[in-house]
Formats: C-alpha cells, sequence, structure tokens
C-alpha cells in the first residue's frame, strides 16, 4: 500500500500498552486519529504479561476495527508487557500498511535483561534479535525518536510522524492511546 502523505483523511492506528508485572494481562489500545487530529476509532485488546501473544493482540485489535481507510500503524514499542515481543514483520505482512514502531531513548537492548529474568531464554532472546536496528529520527520538534520502519522510507516516516506531533516526541495518537490504555487498565484493576 502506498502512503499518500498529502492525503488531507491520512489515518494513522495508534497502538499503545499498560500494564502492571502484578496484574496477569496488560491492557493495549488502539486509537484512529486522522492527520487532522481528529479521533474516528477506538478499541482495546489484551496481552499476557510476560507472555508470547503481543503479535496476536495487535493483529486482533487492527481486525476488529474493520477499517480498511487506515493508512499507517504506530505502535509505540515492539517489547510489550514484561517482555512480550511483537513480530512487526508478520503484523506487517498481515495488514498490508506501512508500519512505524517508536522507542524514545537510545539504548544498547534489552537482550541482557531477558537472559536475566526468563529460565528459558532462548526463543524471547531470537524474537527480540528479529526486531533489527533502529534509526533515528529527528523531528521538528525538535526532539528525537527511534524507529523501525515496515513499508515505508525513513523519510516518509520522518514526514507523517511530523504530521501527527504538536510538541514534545510522542505523536498524538500514540499519546492518545497511551492515555486510553492507562485508563481502561485502571478501570479493569479497580473494582469501585
Amino acid at each position: 500500500m502506498t502512503l499518500h502523505l498529502n492525503k488531507p483523511a491520512l489515518r494513522a492506528l495508534a497502538i499503545a500498552e499498560s500494564f502492571k508485572q502484578s496484574s496477569s494481562s496488560s491492557v493495549l489500545a488502539g486509537v484512529v486519529m486522522r492527520a487532522d487530529l481528529r479521533v474516528d476509532g477506538m478499541a482495546y485488546a489484551h496481552a499476557k504479561v510476560g507472555g508470547d501473544d503481543a503479535t496476536e493482540a495487535v493483529k486482533s485489535l487492527y481486525r476488529q476495527l474493520g477499517r480498511a481507510d487506515i493508512n499507517v500503524l504506530l505502535l509505540g514499542g515492539a517489547v510489550l508487557s514484561w517482555f512480550n515481543i511483537i513480530d512487526l514483520q508478520e503484523v506487517w505482512q498481515e495488514i498490508h500498511r506501512p508500519l512505524f514502531c517508536l522507542t524514545y531513548e537510545d539504548s544498547p537492548g534489552l537482550e541482557k535483561y531477558i537472559r536475566e529474568h526468563f529460565s528459558c531464554p532462548e526463543e524471547k532472546v531470537r524474537r527480540y534479535q528479529r526486531l533489527g536496528a533502529r534509526q533515528q529520527v529527528h523531528l521538528k520538534t525538535g526532539y528525537d525518536v527511534y524507529l523501525r520502519v515496515f513499508g515505508a522510507s525513513i523519510d516518509e516516516a520522518r514526514v507523517l510522524l511530523n504530521k501527527f506531533t504538536r510538541d514534545g516526541r510522542v505523536p498524538e495518537p500514540l499519546r492518545l492511546a497511551g492515555l486510553a490504555a492507562r485508563a481502561a487498565n485502571r478501570d479493569e484493576n479497580d473494582p469501585t
């Protein structure tokens, strides 16, 4: 699918999560937002904390929305819910939309921590290594983000992120998805 960056109704599906280590699952929130920053869709999914189902949770969230007008997928990280790793290649191949996975800090990686926290870490390490390297992108706001990009160029990713980022480094759809995930997680864990 071609990414039409000048399209007025360009739509991004942003997915962010919230979890507590004391819970058995995390909440993933998906927000559909147009380039004019209007929200026109929202959905939720769950992933097991420490599990291996984050890829399926992301794909299921996309499917449940049933939206053919989504132009790009923005993910707030590839490692969710205490090392529940999203297979970005698999998600991209299934949804047939450009996929941008963002993180906000440079780091040496998580392989060491995966090995420390899991008695049989080889499969998680393999999945983590398959994510590949991140590329640093400087936004118009003066901040840097770190990206893994599928189905588009790094320059297209920069243009799109600049369209959706008003200030700081978090694009509005991801900021709102993060707020929605935290609110839902709080509601699920608060019986009152």
